[in-house]
C-alpha cells in the first residue's frame, strides 16, 4: 500500500533543521504484514529525544530511515497467525520488541532483548528484514515501528493493546515517556514510603518520571531543569520544589532516589553528586557514545550507594502498560499533561528544533 511518512535522509545535517531538512515528508510502499505482525493506522506520534539522537548524530542509525517510535493507533490487518488481536483495536507501540526466549527477556525487564536489541540497530523488523520502500529501494524502520508516517507495520510483540476509554494523547505517551520515565521507578528503584525522589531533565520522560513519583506518594518530590517553564509547570502537577542547576548546586539539595533523564554527562554527575547516602541513582538517559563522567568510587563505597542503569524503565510493556492506563484512569497519573503541542506531519523538521531548544516536553503529531 502506498503511505505519507516522514523518512530521515541524512544523520547529523546541521540544524536549524526547519531550514535544513534532514526529514522528508513524502509517499512510501509499505507491504502487508508478515507472520507474527499488524498492521497499524497510526493516530499520533510522540517527538521523542531518542528521534532526535538520530537526526543530530548522537545516536547513529542507518538511513534513509523512517523515524518515530512512540505512537498509538487502530489495528486495520493481521498478519497469519495473530490470534491476540483484532481489527479495530487500539494498541500503544513500543520501541523494543521482546522475543520472550532469550536471556535478556529472562530477566523481568531488567536487560533488553537481545534480538530486538539487534533488529533495532539493524532498522529492521523482530521477524527480519524491511518493509518498507521508496522507488524500490529499502527503507529502515526505527525501533521497530517507524510511526511518523499514516501506518506502520509492526511485529506484535511491539505493541500493547489498551481500551477505546484511553484517549490518542494517553495511549502515545504511554510508549515511551511513561514506561522509560515511569518506569524508573516502578521497576528500577522503587521508593520506600517517606523516600524523597529527584528527577534531572524535565523532558517528556523526566517529567513522566515526576509525575510518577507524586503517584506512589514519594515523601518530597524534587525536579532539576534549566527551562523555567518547564520548573513551573512541575510546580502545577504538584511536585515539592523545582530548582535549575545552578541552585541544585548551591543549595546542596538531596534525595533518596535520583532519576537523571537529561541523557548528558554533566546531568549524570549532578544526579550522582545529588544522591543521599545510601540512594539509589539510576540513570535513563541516552548520551552520545562517546560521553564520560566522573565517579567517585570511594564515594560509592563509603555512602554504599547503588547505581542502576534502566532502558525502557526496565519495564515489560505488557505488564505495566496495564498499570500506567489505570493510574492514569483513577487521576493518579495525569499524563496527558505531558503534551505540549500537536502539530501535523510536516511540521516535523521545526519540531526537531523545539525538542533541541528545550522548548518542548511532548510534541505530539496528529496522523
Amino acid at each position: 500500500m502506498i503511505i505519507t511518512g516522514a523518512v530521515l535522509e541524512e544523520v547529523g545535517r546541521p540544524g536549524p533543521w526547519a531550514e535544513t531538512r534532514p526529514l522528508t515528508v513524502g509517499e512510501l510502499e509499505l507491504e502487508g504484514p508478515h507472520a507474527g505482525e499488524v498492521l497499524v493506522q497510526v493516530e499520533a506520534a510522540g517527538v521523542c529525544h531518542s528521534d532526535l539522537s538520530v537526526v543530530d548524530g548522537n545516536r547513529p542509525r542507518p538511513v534513509p530511515m523512517l523515524l518515530g517510535h512512540e505512537a498509538c493507533g487502530r489495528v486495520t490487518e493481521l498478519g497469519a497467525g495473530v490470534t491476540d488481536l483484532r481489527v479495530g483495536q487500539r494498541v500503544v507501540m513500543t520501541f523494543l520488541p521482546r522475543c520472550g526466549h532469550c536471556a535478556g527477556c529472562a530477566t523481568d525487564g531488567r536487560m533488553p532483548c537481545g534480538p530486538g536489541s539487534a533488529s533495532n540497530n539493524a532498522g529492521e523488523m523482530l521477524g527480519g528484514g524491511m518493509r518498507l520502500s521508496r522507488d524500490g529501494s529499502p527503507i529502515y524502520h526505527h525501533l521497530g515501528v517507524s510511526a511518523f508516517a499514516t501506518h506502520a507495520v509492526v511485529d506484535t510483540r511491539s505493541v500493547v493493546a489498551v481500551d477505546d476509554d484511553v484517549t490518542t494523547a494517553v495511549a502515545t505517551v504511554l510508549g515511551c515517556a511513561v514506561l522509560t520515565g515511569g518506569g524508573a521507578l516502578l521497576n528500577a528503584a522503587p521508593p520506600e514510603p517517606g523516600q524523597s525522589v529527584m528527577v534531572v531533565g524535565l523532558g517528556g520522560v523526566g517529567m513522566a518520571s515526576a509525575l510518577t513519583a507524586i503517584a506512589l506518594g514519594a515523601g518530597e518530590v524534587v525536579v532539576v531543569d534549566g527551562v523555567e517553564a518547564k520548573r513551573n509547570q512541575a510546580r502545577e502537577l504538584g511536585v515539592t520544589m523545582a530548582l535549575d542547576p545552578a541552585e541544585l548546586e548551591s543549595r546542596g539539595v538531596k534525595a533518596d532516589v535520583v532519576v537523571e533523564a537529561a541523557g548528558n554527562a554533566r546531568a549524570f554527575e549532578a544526579a550522582l553528586a545529588a544522591t543521599l547516602p545510601g540512594g539509589r541513582t539510576v540513570t535513563v538517559g541516552l548520551p552520545n557514545a562517546a560521553a564520560r563522567a566522573s565517579v567517585s568510587p570511594l564515594q560509592l563505597v563509603a555512602e554504599a550507594r547503588t547505581v542502576i542503569g534502566s532502558y525502557l524503565g526496565s519495564a515489560v510493556p505488557s505488564r505495566d502498560i496495564p498499570i500506567f492506563a489505570q493510574w492514569w484512569r483513577e487521576g493518579r497519573l495525569p499524563v496527558e499533561a505531558l503534551v505540549s503541542s500537536r502539530i501535523g506531519l510536516d511540521d516535523v523538521n521545526r519540531a526537531m528544533d523545539e525538542l533541541a531548544a528545550g522548548r518542548a516536553v511532548r510534541q505530539l503529531i496528529e496522523l
